[in-house]
C-alpha cells in the first residue's frame, strides 16, 4: 500500500504506521484517532531535551508552542537519562500523543516518526497506536563522493535533513579522490588551488582527455573545496540532527590529484605514476599532517582512509619501495600497502581515534584496530569479522545508490549496475550463516553515492 500511496500519507488521510520509513520494529493499532489542532499545536518535555527536539517541534512542520504542564499538552515528550540507548515508544490515543525515549537522542527520532505520519504536517489525523521502536544497528550510514563531482553545503545539508528524517546517523564523505581534492588544509595549499580543479565538467571526458588539472577557482575551472569553516558548520548542522560526519582521505590509491600538485610523493619511475609512494618518508609526513589538520576539524570518532584499488604497478619499478620492503622484511606489494596501512592506523589511534577502510585494507595483512567496510560483496566483511573486527555492510550489488534503476537508456549517465530500490531493500545483512560471534562486529549498513 505504502508504494502505491506516496512516501507517507494514505488516501485517507490518516497518518498511520504503515507510512513510516524506515518500518517501526513493533506496532499495535488501536481503536479511534487523535486530531491535532490546525492552530496552536502544544507540547510539554519531561526530562533534559536538547535543542534538536525542541527545534524539530517548533521549528517542524506541525510548529507547536510550549504547554505550561503536560496535562493540557498536544505532545507529550517523557525523556530518561540514558545517552546511549536507542529505544522509544509512540502512543496517539484519542486525546494526546505521547512519546517515551530513553534519551534525547531517541525523542528526536520519535518525532520524526511522529511528523512522518503527519505527512510534513499535511495530515492532522492519527490514528491511534502504539509504536515500539529501535533500531536494529548503530550505524546507519550515508556515503557521498564529492571529489568526482564537487557539491555545494547547501546540497549536503539538504541530505542531513533527509537522512535525519530517515534515522540515518553517519555522513560519509569521500573528500578525496583522483577527479579533485575537496578540503582546505593548510600545509598544503596546491591541494586547493590545484589539485581541486579540472578543465573537463564530466568525470568521463576527463578521465578520456588526460586527467589534468588546473589553477582554479576561474572560466573553464570546474572544481571546488570547502574550508575548515565550512566543514565545521556542516558538522555541527549534522550533530544538531543526530547525525556523524566521517572524513575519508584516499591512500594509497586513488591520490592521482595529490601526485599532480606534489611529484615528490610519487614513486621515481619512468612513466605515469597515479598513486602515493610507500617507499618515500615525504608520503607518510604528508599523511600524517593532513590526517592531523582533519582530526581537528572532525570530532568524529572514526577516520576514513579508502584503502582501495591501489594501482601497485609502479611499487614493483620503485627503487623506494625497493628499498622499504628491504628494510621491512616485506615480502610483496600487497604486504607494502599493508605497512603503509598499519602505520598510519598507529597515527590515527594516538589521536585517539578508529580507523576505516574499505576491504583491500585486508591484503597483506590487516591493521590491528580496523574497522573494515566491505564493498566487494560480503566475503571481505564476513573474513574481518572472522578476525575479529568491526565492519559496515556496503556490498556493491545492494548498496551502490548510483547504479542504474530502471533501463540504462531511460535514465541519466551512471556508470551501470542494475539495482532497482526493491533490490536495496532486499538486502538482508546478517546472512543465514552468521555466527553470533560475527554478528556482534556487524556494526551496521551503508547506502554508496557515488557520482562519476
Amino acid at each position: 500500500a505504502m508504494a502505491c500511496s506516496g512516501m507517507y500519507a494514505s488516501a485517507n488521510e490518516t497518518g498511520a504506521p504503515s507510512d513510516v520509513i524506515p518500518k517501526p520494529a513493533e506496532v499495535v493499532m488501536n481503536r479511534g484517532f487523535y486530531n491535532l489542532p490546525d492552530g496552536g499545536v502544544t507540547y510539554f518535555i519531561k526530562g533534559n531535551a536538547d535543542a534538536a527536539v525542541r527545534s524539530l517541534l517548533e521549528q517542524g512542520p506541525v510548529n507547536a508552542g510550549a504547554a505550561k504542564k503536560m496535562s493540557s499538552a498536544n505532545i507529550r515528550v517523557e525523556i530518561g537519562d540514558d545517552a546511549d540507548a536507542e529505544g522509544y515508544t509512540l502512543e496517539v490515543t484519542p486525546k494526546y500523543i505521547s512519546i517515551k525515549a530513553a534519551g534525547a537522542r531517541v525523542a528526536y527520532y520519535g518525532l520524526q516518526t511522529l511528523l512522518q505520519m503527519t505527512d510534513g504536517g499535511r495530515v492532522r489525523q492519527i490514528a491511534c497506536c502504539r509504536i515500539s521502536d529501535e533500531p536494529r544497528f548503530s550505524y546507519r550510514g550515508v556515503h557521498f563522493d564529492v571529489s568526482r563531482h564537487f557539491r555545494s553545503l547547501d546540497f549536503l545539508k539538504k541530505q542531513v535533513d533527509a537522512m535525519a528524517e530517515l534515522k540515518l546517523n553517519r555522513m560519509h564523505l569521500h573528500l578525496t579522490d583522483g577527479a579533485g581534492w575537496r578540503m582546505e588544509i593548510d600545509s598544503y595549499p596546491r591541494l586547493t588551488s590545484y589539485a581541486a580543479w579540472r578543465p573537463q565538467a564530466r568525470w568521463t571526458d576527463w578521465a578520456k582527455e588526460g586527467a589534468s588539472y588546473c589553477d582554479g577557482p576561474g572560466a573553464g575551472a570546474y572544481g571546488g573545496y570547502y574550508t575548515k569553516e565550512q566543514m565545521r558548520e556542516l558538522i555541527d548542522y549534522a550533530a544538531k540532527r543526530n547525525i556523524t560526519v566521517i572524513p575519508e582521505i584516499e591512500m594509497p590509491g586513488h591520490s592521482h590529484e595529490v601526485v599532480a600538485a606534489y611529484p615528490e610523493l610519487g614513486c621515481e619511475i619512468d612513466g605515469p605514476v597515479e598513486d602515493f609512494c610507500p617507499g618515500k618518508e615525504a608520503t607518510y609526513e604528508f599523511l600524517t599532517r593532513v590526517l592531523d589538520e582533519v582530526i581537528e576539524v572532525f570530532p568524529s570518532e572514526y577516520i576514513h582512509i579508502g584503502g582501495d584499488e591501489a594501482g601497485k604497478a609502479a611499487w614493483h619499478k620503485c627503487p623506494d619501495c625497493r628499498r622499504r620492503m628491504d628494510a621491512e622484511g616485506l615480502n610483496n606489494v600487497e604486504e607494502l600497502q599493508s605497512y603503509l596501512i598499519k602505520r598510519i592506523e598507529k597515527h590515527i589511534n594516538a589521536k585517539g581515534r578508529r580507523m576505516i577502510g574499505w576491504d583491500e585494507i585486508l591484503e597483506g595483512g590487516v591493521a590491528p584496530n580496523a574497522t573494515v567496510m566491505s564493498w566487494r560483496g560480503t566475503e571481505g566483511g564476513r573474513k574481518a569479522m572472522a578476525e575479529g573486527h568491526d565492519v559496515i555492510m556496503t556490498p556493491g550489488e545492494f548498496c551502490y545508490l548510483d547504479y542504474s534503476q530502471d533501463a540504462p537508456f531511460r535514465e541519466p549517465i551512471s556508470i551501470g549496475g542494475y539495482t532497482p530500490l526493491e533490490k536495496v531493500y532486499s538486502y538482508e545483512p546478517v546472512e543465514a550463516d552468521m555466527s553470533d560471534d560475527e554478528a556482534r562486529h556487524l556494526l551496521g549498513v551503508q547506502g554508496n553515492l557515488w557520482s562519476e
